[in-house]
């Protein structure tokens, strides 16, 4: 038999190098579960009020729909504006940080669309043998 050489310890400074921007206080992060499905809905640069984006995502609760909007907000994706009316108009329209968020979205589309039988079939296999102790 063959030995395998030993492989090299991870560092613990791994998430401290300077091309990477994230930190082990402040990991990187692309928004949350439902990011991808606004970015889609708002992809076309029309301003949509959140009455609108809730018909494509009828599954999402208004308060998760709110949070994520929040969230996209604080993070440069899209911008929110109130307009001076009664009662007011609220728009949500992606910003040009956002906007390049959609060819790697479509990238990751691209992907999955193309594993989408082995996923399937891992995720049959994983279930039929139960999770591993």
């Amino acid at each position: 038999m063959i030995e395998q050489p030993s492989p090299q310890p991870l560092s613990p400074d791994l998430f401290r190098r300077p091309d990477c921007a994230g930190s082990p206080g402040r990991p990187i992060r692309v928004g949350g579960k439902w990011t991808a499905m606004v970015l889609r809905c708002l992809e076309d640069g029309t301003p949509r009020r959140f009455t609108e984006l809730r018909v494509p995502l009828h599954w999402i609760t208004p308060k998760v729909l709110t949070e994520t909007l929040r969230s996209m907000e604080r993070d440069g994706f899209l911008t929110r504006t109130v307009h001076d009316e009664n009662p007011p108009r609220v728009e949500y329209a992606l910003t040009p940080l956002g906007r390049s968020l959609i060819g790697p979205l479509d990238t990751a589309c691209d992907w999955a669309r193309a594993h989408a039988p082995e996923i399937t079939e891992a995720r049959a296999a994983y279930e039929e043998a139960g999770p591993a102790a």
